[in-house]
């Protein structure tokens, strides 16, 4: 199987596929630590699966598992993770990701999981889905979600009203319904807890 490795921490990059290599049936097609130079990488190097971090610059993996649904890839993502976020692995799932799986895990399971999923399987780790089944459901729209990811990054009502093409009254509007329904005092507070949740 052609694997693509997306992981932006270095040394974890070049010793997962250090270790990858030494299979027979795995050969490494290419590696890098942002996530939009690996959605160019699978469309130029036809990967079966990309192995992605979900928090990388360029693009998140779960960015990059949406745009391979959406551009219908046949590529399949493969989630690493060291969070336990519910609204992560709820994310991913609607992304179509064929695995979500913890960063802790032995190299050997790790690699038994990848053959299961080249195969035409599935695999979560029990941990995670755990955290998804006892977890509150988002209670955020695709619109208070955008809001609230550009006010967890700083940024001012007028600032996410030019960034968004919404008028300010109207991101202020969503701003106050996510602040009631995050059961937050301030924006930052709502985005925050929707961050920890992996909402947004």
């Amino acid at each position: 199987m052609k694997v693509l490795i997306a992981e932006d921490q270095g040394m974890l990059r070049g010793a997962l596929a250090q270790l990858l290599e030494m299979e027979e049936d795995v050969e490494i097609v290419g590696q890098t630590g942002n996530g939009q130079e690996a959605l160019e990488l699978v469309q130029q190097r036809n990967p079966d699966l990309i192995i992605a971090d979900i928090e990388m610059p360029g693009m998140s993996g779960l960015e990059v598992a949406e745009q391979l649904q959406d551009a219908d890839m046949p590529c399949k993502t493969v989630i690493v993770t060291t969070f336990a976020r519910p609204g992560y692995l709820e994310r991913a799932m609607k992304a179509g990701i064929a695995g979500y799986i913890l960063k802790d895990e032995p190299i050997n399971e790790l690699i038994a999981h990848l053959r299961l999923i080249h195969n035409g399987g599935h695999f979560i780790s029990p941990e995670l889905a755990s955290a998804l089944y006892f977890s509150k459901t988002n209670p955020l729209t695709k619109r208070e979600e955008e809001v609230l990811r550009q006010a967890f990054s700083g940024f001012e009502t007028r600032q996410i009203a030019s960034r968004l093409h919404l008028s300010h009254g109207t991101v202020r509007n969503y701003l106050s319904t996510a602040i009631q329904k995050m059961d937050a005092h301030s924006r930052q507070e709502a985005a925050r807890k929707a961050e920890e949740n992996g909402w947004i």
